[in-house]
């Protein structure tokens, strides 16, 4: 077996060095291993990283992680295509993890479970413990027809019938695995397929990411009948949320002790009223729309 690993790069070398140096130190896989970068209009090319690691470096002009991700698939020469984010570390067991569920000739598409990981442990930031409970919930994901692109894996069969990403216009995540599903494919999740993703670092990377989001649930709202009442009642209670979220922030495992339980519902409410507030702000201006949906922001 031949896995063919996959990471989008847009200037975040620190962070490939790292995710390359996790790739690297993988136990327990037996398969032979590619890994694939593909530069998306970086500053500087990650020329000296990729080499030091044996990654074959591809550059993508196309705006989006989705044209990055077909353009290392359609390089790749493995039985198996894992797709990881340039942001994202591997947990030592990922590679060995992703050779054993294809080993099942019925596996088709699996996604694993996504985790924050914490700059210093022992001392959260104000969006740390928040992330932890409510960024990456890629189990959740699943349960509702597609994977988060961050940590996926599927045949090239599959992908060369689904098709390629979508491009910055739509959350290609979404899109690829609702294609892939009205298709007949299943999407497994698989827990023991982990990787970390740092929180962000400040509350506008956060928000940011959240217009994102509102601009393409918007337009899907925009079909729908009563699309703009609809989308109104929504901006309601997505405001008024928090203080329905306190028992799984008093119940989830991702967080430990008083003080990050603490911090993730204080975070919580500041971006439930701003997600509230953006919508309300989207819905009246969407000439927004092509700026709000940039990835590389």
């Amino acid at each position: 077996m031949l896995i063919s690993v996959i990471i989008p790069h847009f200037n975040q070398p620190d962070h490939l060095r790292t995710g390359l140096e996790r790739l690297r130190d993988q136990k327990g896989c037996t398969a032979e291993v590619e890994v694939i970068v593909v530069d998306n209009g970086s500053r500087a090319l990650p020329t000296e990283i990729c080499a030091a690691f044996g990654a074959t470096l591809l550059t993508e002009a196309s705006q989006g992680p989705g044209p990055a991700r077909n353009t290392g698939a359609a390089s790749a020469r493995g039985d198996v295509l894992a797709f990881i984010d340039a942001d994202c570390h591997a947990h030592p067991d990922w590679l060995a993890t992703i050779q054993s569920a294809f080993h099942d000739p019925a596996t088709q598409i699996i996604g694993g479970d996504v985790r924050v990981g914490y700059a210093d442990p022992g001392r959260p930031t104000f969006l740390e413990p928040y992330e932890a409970i409510y960024s990456y919930r890629n189990e959740e994901h699943i349960r509702d027809g597609f994977s988060g692109t961050g940590n996926l894996a599927t045949r090239p069969t599959v992908l060369a019938h689904v098709g390629p990403f979508a491009g910055i216009g739509v959350a290609e995540d979404r899109d690829w695995g609702l294609r892939a599903g009205a298709l007949g494919y299943g999407i497994r999740y698989v827990p023991g397929m982990i990787v970390y993703h740092p929180a962000r670092k400040s509350m506008s990377e956060l928000t940011q990411k959240w217009d994102r989001h509102i601009a393409h649930d918007f337009a899907l709202f925009q079909k729908k009948p009563l699309g703009w009442l609809r989308w109104v009642a929504r901006a309601v209670a997505v405001a008024g949320s928090p203080l329905f979220e306190v028992p799984t922030i008093l119940r989830s495992n991702r967080v430990t002790g008083a003080r990050e339980r603490a911090l993730a519902l204080a975070c919580l409410i500041r971006i439930r009223a701003y997600r509230g507030a953006a919508m309300i702000r989207f819905m009246a201006n969407r000439t927004a729309h092509a700026d709000r949906i940039d990835w590389r922001r």
